[in-house]
Protein backbone atom coordinates (compact mmCIF):
# COMPACT_ATOMS: atom_id res chain seq x y z
CA UNK A 1 0.00 0.00 0.00
CA UNK A 2 1.37 3.41 -0.98
CA UNK A 3 0.86 6.12 1.61
CA UNK A 4 -0.48 9.49 0.41
CA UNK A 5 2.29 11.96 -0.33
CA UNK A 6 2.35 14.63 2.39
CA UNK A 7 1.66 18.20 1.40
CA UNK A 8 4.41 20.50 2.72
CA UNK A 9 1.85 23.13 3.75
CA UNK A 10 -0.02 20.83 6.16
CA UNK A 11 2.10 20.31 9.24
CA UNK A 12 2.11 18.13 12.34
CA UNK A 13 1.23 20.84 14.82
CA UNK A 14 2.90 20.42 18.24
CA UNK A 15 0.70 18.89 20.93
CA UNK A 16 1.84 21.51 23.44
CA UNK A 17 0.35 24.24 21.18
CA UNK A 18 -3.21 22.85 21.28
CA UNK A 19 -6.00 25.31 22.07
CA UNK A 20 -9.06 23.39 20.85
CA UNK A 21 -11.56 26.18 21.38
CA UNK A 22 -14.66 26.62 19.20
CA UNK A 23 -15.05 30.20 17.97
CA UNK A 24 -18.72 31.24 17.63
CA UNK A 25 -19.53 32.94 14.34
CA UNK A 26 -21.13 35.74 16.34
CA UNK A 27 -17.72 36.65 17.77
CA UNK A 28 -16.34 37.07 14.27
CA UNK A 29 -19.35 39.20 13.35
CA UNK A 30 -18.83 41.43 16.40
CA UNK A 31 -15.19 42.19 15.60
CA UNK A 32 -15.13 42.11 11.78
CA UNK A 33 -18.62 43.47 11.08
CA UNK A 34 -19.00 41.60 7.77
CA UNK A 35 -21.67 42.49 5.24
CA UNK A 36 -24.97 40.65 5.12
CA UNK A 37 -23.73 38.79 2.05
CA UNK A 38 -20.61 37.60 3.88
CA UNK A 39 -22.69 36.53 6.90
CA UNK A 40 -24.79 34.47 4.53
CA UNK A 41 -21.59 32.77 3.33
CA UNK A 42 -20.69 31.92 6.93
CA UNK A 43 -24.12 30.31 7.36
CA UNK A 44 -24.13 28.39 4.06
CA UNK A 45 -20.48 27.30 3.90
CA UNK A 46 -19.12 27.02 7.47
CA UNK A 47 -20.05 24.26 9.91
CA UNK A 48 -17.58 25.14 12.68
CA UNK A 49 -14.60 27.39 13.36
CA UNK A 50 -12.02 25.93 15.74
CA UNK A 51 -9.07 27.81 17.20
CA UNK A 52 -6.93 24.70 17.00
CA UNK A 53 -3.35 25.75 17.86
CA UNK A 54 -1.40 28.73 19.10
CA UNK A 55 2.25 28.91 18.08
CA UNK A 56 3.78 31.25 20.65
CA UNK A 57 6.89 31.55 22.84
CA UNK A 58 5.16 29.74 25.70
CA UNK A 59 3.95 26.86 23.51
CA UNK A 60 6.82 26.16 21.10
CA UNK A 61 9.74 27.91 22.81
CA UNK A 62 10.55 30.32 19.98
CA UNK A 63 11.01 34.04 20.67
CA UNK A 64 8.36 36.42 19.39
CA UNK A 65 9.00 39.08 16.77
CA UNK A 66 7.33 42.53 16.61
CA UNK A 67 5.78 41.56 13.26
CA UNK A 68 4.82 38.06 14.44
CA UNK A 69 4.08 37.94 18.19
CA UNK A 70 2.27 34.61 17.73
CA UNK A 71 0.72 32.47 14.97
CA UNK A 72 -2.80 31.05 15.14
CA UNK A 73 -3.97 27.88 13.41
CA UNK A 74 -7.69 27.78 12.70
CA UNK A 75 -9.49 24.63 11.53
CA UNK A 76 -12.68 25.36 9.61
CA UNK A 77 -15.10 22.50 9.07
CA UNK A 78 -16.99 23.15 5.86
CA UNK A 79 -20.48 22.20 4.72
CA UNK A 80 -19.18 21.69 1.18
CA UNK A 81 -15.86 21.62 -0.68
CA UNK A 82 -15.68 25.40 -1.29
CA UNK A 83 -15.16 28.44 0.90
CA UNK A 84 -15.36 32.04 -0.29
CA UNK A 85 -12.27 34.11 0.60
CA UNK A 86 -14.53 36.76 2.15
CA UNK A 87 -15.09 34.38 5.06
CA UNK A 88 -11.36 34.01 5.67
CA UNK A 89 -10.85 37.76 5.33
CA UNK A 90 -13.48 38.40 8.00
CA UNK A 91 -11.76 36.01 10.40
CA UNK A 92 -8.39 37.61 9.67
CA UNK A 93 -9.92 41.02 10.31
CA UNK A 94 -11.29 39.85 13.67
CA UNK A 95 -8.05 38.24 14.91
CA UNK A 96 -5.02 40.58 15.27
CA UNK A 97 -2.38 37.93 14.59
CA UNK A 98 -1.19 35.93 11.57
CA UNK A 99 -3.47 32.96 10.91
CA UNK A 100 -2.95 29.69 9.06
CA UNK A 101 -6.22 28.05 8.00
CA UNK A 102 -6.81 24.33 7.66
CA UNK A 103 -10.09 23.74 5.82
CA UNK A 104 -11.71 20.37 6.48
CA UNK A 105 -14.35 18.54 4.47
CA UNK A 106 -15.07 14.91 3.63
CA UNK A 107 -12.04 13.44 5.37
CA UNK A 108 -9.62 15.84 3.64
CA UNK A 109 -7.76 18.99 4.65
CA UNK A 110 -6.62 22.00 2.64
CA UNK A 111 -4.14 24.61 3.88
CA UNK A 112 -4.94 28.24 3.05
CA UNK A 113 -3.14 31.38 4.20
CA UNK A 114 -2.41 35.00 3.31
CA UNK A 115 0.57 37.14 4.22
CA UNK A 116 -0.49 39.24 7.20
CA UNK A 117 1.59 42.04 8.67
CA UNK A 118 1.17 45.00 11.05
CA UNK A 119 0.02 48.16 9.30
CA UNK A 120 2.66 50.84 8.83
CA UNK A 121 -0.05 53.51 8.59
CA UNK A 122 -2.07 52.80 11.74
CA UNK A 123 -0.84 51.20 14.94
CA UNK A 124 -2.83 48.15 15.96
CA UNK A 125 -4.17 47.46 12.48
CA UNK A 126 -3.11 44.55 10.29
CA UNK A 127 -2.80 44.28 6.52
CA UNK A 128 -3.84 41.00 4.88
CA UNK A 129 -2.75 40.12 1.35
CA UNK A 130 -4.05 37.61 -1.18
CA UNK A 131 -4.93 34.07 -0.12
CA UNK A 132 -3.00 31.07 -1.39
CA UNK A 133 -4.10 27.47 -1.12
CA UNK A 134 -2.28 24.15 -1.07
CA UNK A 135 -3.81 20.94 -2.41
CA UNK A 136 -6.45 18.94 -0.60
CA UNK A 137 -4.91 16.08 1.38
CA UNK A 138 -6.48 13.03 3.06
CA UNK A 139 -6.59 13.47 6.83
CA UNK A 140 -4.61 10.23 7.04
CA UNK A 141 -1.69 11.63 5.02
CA UNK A 142 1.59 11.95 6.95
CA UNK A 143 2.48 15.47 7.97
CA UNK A 144 5.98 16.96 8.31
CA UNK A 145 7.12 18.59 11.55
CA UNK A 146 7.43 22.34 11.84
CA UNK A 147 10.42 23.78 9.96
CA UNK A 148 13.42 24.93 11.97
CA UNK A 149 13.50 28.67 12.69
CA UNK A 150 15.21 31.12 15.03
CA UNK A 151 12.06 33.06 15.93
CA UNK A 152 8.35 33.25 15.13
CA UNK A 153 8.95 35.60 12.18
CA UNK A 154 11.27 33.08 10.58
CA UNK A 155 8.80 30.27 11.30
CA UNK A 156 5.94 32.27 9.78
CA UNK A 157 7.95 32.91 6.63
CA UNK A 158 8.67 29.17 6.27
CA UNK A 159 5.05 28.19 6.90
CA UNK A 160 3.62 30.74 4.51
CA UNK A 161 6.10 30.00 1.72
CA UNK A 162 4.87 26.38 1.79
CA UNK A 163 1.54 27.64 0.41
CA UNK A 164 3.06 29.50 -2.54
CA UNK A 165 3.11 28.48 -6.18
CA UNK A 166 6.85 28.99 -6.69
CA UNK A 167 9.71 28.77 -4.21
CA UNK A 168 11.81 31.77 -3.33
CA UNK A 169 14.90 32.61 -5.31
CA UNK A 170 18.20 32.68 -3.51
CA UNK A 171 18.14 35.56 -1.01
CA UNK A 172 14.61 36.63 -1.98
CA UNK A 173 12.57 38.05 0.91
CA UNK A 174 8.99 36.94 1.44
CA UNK A 175 7.52 40.35 0.41
CA UNK A 176 9.65 40.32 -2.75
CA UNK A 177 8.55 36.76 -3.52
CA UNK A 178 4.90 37.75 -3.11
CA UNK A 179 5.40 40.77 -5.36
CA UNK A 180 6.90 38.50 -8.02
CA UNK A 181 4.00 36.04 -7.73
CA UNK A 182 1.51 38.90 -8.09
CA UNK A 183 3.29 40.02 -11.25
CA UNK A 184 3.15 36.46 -12.61
CA UNK A 185 -0.58 36.25 -11.90
CA UNK A 186 -1.15 39.60 -13.61
CA UNK A 187 0.82 38.58 -16.70
CA UNK A 188 -1.00 35.23 -16.94
CA UNK A 189 -4.35 37.00 -16.75
CA UNK A 190 -3.33 39.36 -19.55
CA UNK A 191 -2.00 36.41 -21.55
CA UNK A 192 -5.36 34.63 -21.27
CA UNK A 193 -7.22 37.80 -22.26
CA UNK A 194 -5.06 38.38 -25.33
CA UNK A 195 -5.23 34.71 -26.36
CA UNK A 196 -9.03 34.88 -26.32
CA UNK A 197 -8.94 38.15 -28.24
CA UNK A 198 -6.56 36.66 -30.82
CA UNK A 199 -8.95 33.77 -31.48
CA UNK A 200 -11.71 36.25 -32.35
CA UNK A 201 -9.64 38.78 -34.29
CA UNK A 202 -10.05 38.82 -38.07
CA UNK A 203 -7.78 41.70 -39.11
CA UNK A 204 -4.26 40.57 -39.97
CA UNK A 205 -2.44 43.66 -38.68
CA UNK A 206 -4.17 43.41 -35.31
CA UNK A 207 -3.32 39.71 -35.11
CA UNK A 208 0.32 40.67 -35.62
CA UNK A 209 0.10 43.24 -32.79
CA UNK A 210 -1.52 40.76 -30.42
CA UNK A 211 1.04 38.07 -31.22
CA UNK A 212 3.86 40.53 -30.56
CA UNK A 213 2.35 41.38 -27.19
CA UNK A 214 1.92 37.68 -26.37
CA UNK A 215 5.58 37.02 -27.17
CA UNK A 216 6.55 39.89 -24.87
CA UNK A 217 4.40 38.47 -22.07
CA UNK A 218 5.95 35.01 -22.52
CA UNK A 219 9.41 36.56 -22.24
CA UNK A 220 8.39 38.43 -19.08
CA UNK A 221 6.94 35.25 -17.57
CA UNK A 222 10.14 33.37 -18.38
CA UNK A 223 12.11 36.00 -16.47
CA UNK A 224 9.70 36.01 -13.52
CA UNK A 225 9.70 32.22 -13.19
CA UNK A 226 13.39 31.64 -13.87
CA UNK A 227 15.29 29.68 -11.20
CA UNK A 228 12.02 28.41 -9.69
CA UNK A 229 10.34 25.01 -9.85
CA UNK A 230 6.51 24.92 -9.73
CA UNK A 231 5.14 23.68 -6.40
CA UNK A 232 1.50 23.27 -7.53
CA UNK A 233 0.04 26.14 -5.56
CA UNK A 234 -2.82 28.34 -6.73
CA UNK A 235 -3.89 31.75 -5.45
CA UNK A 236 -7.43 31.91 -4.11
CA UNK A 237 -9.42 34.43 -6.12
CA UNK A 238 -11.00 37.23 -4.07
Amino acid sequence: MTLPKPDPAIFAWPAQAVVGRVVPKSKIYDHARPTAATRALFVSQVEQILWAYKLAPESINLPAHPAVPEIEVFEITLKGPELHPAVLRSIDKAIPFPILFNLRFGGRTQAVAAYKRPSEAKSGDWVTGDYFSAGWQPDSAPRPPLPIALDLRGLYDHLLRAHLELPARSGESLPDQLTRLAAIASQRKEQARLTARLAQERQFNRKVEINARLRSIRDELDQLTADAVPAHREPVEP
